[in-house]
């Protein structure tokens, strides 16, 4: 026995097109909303320096000259766009911040700790509590970040050493 399909009396009074494309309106939107409101937790946002003249513009220098891809990671940049931050990979993902505040830990306790010097460009290395690390270019007309996730690397200090040629030739020691 086959049960009859009501339909509700407010929809039969719409025209047929309008019926007909009602659902796929609805499940359109639904999906919509959907994407937008996704965001990873492990994506954080970044914080886009802001820095001033010449520093400045030695960053947009050094953003054009930044690789689309580094050690095997597309780049794929934050939004909103800055010139001034670049990212490779997904999650987690390799970001480079230039123009950041010298960082305060330079005069503490964190001072002496490990900073590997590649081909000129001596790299202030700080652990982070979530298993990363965090790379600050010293001696340098602007400061380069480099933060590396835990797992984002075989190496954390790979991404920074592979990044500095672009930041040689672009912002001056």
């Amino acid at each position: 026995m086959a049960r009859e399909l009501r339909i509700p009396r407010a929809l039969t009074a719409l025209p047929a097109p309008v019926r007909w494309l009602a659902a796929p309106v609805a499940l359109t939107c639904t999906v919509v909303v959907l994407i937008g409101s996704w965001s990873s937790a492990d994506d954080p946002a970044v914080e886009v320096p802001r820095p001033s003249g010449k520093a400045a513009d030695y960053c947009r220098a050094l953003g054009a000259a930044l690789p689309p891809e580094l050690l095997g990671r597309t780049r794929r940049d934050p939004s909103p766009a800055s010139p001034y931050v670049a990212a490779w990979g997904d999650s987690p993902r390799v970001v480079l911040r230039c123009g950041v505040d010298r960082p305060d830990e330079l005069d503490g306790d964190h001072a002496r700790d490990w900073s590997p010097t590649v081909d000129d460009v001596t790299w202030w290395s700080q652990r982070l509590a979530d298993g990363g690390y965090r790379f600050v270019t010293t001696m340098r007309a602007a400061y380069v970040e480099v933060t590396v996730p835990a797992g984002a690397a075989q190496n954390p200090f790979d991404p920074a050493a592979a990044l500095t040629p672009a930041v040689k030739a672009n912002v001056p020691g």
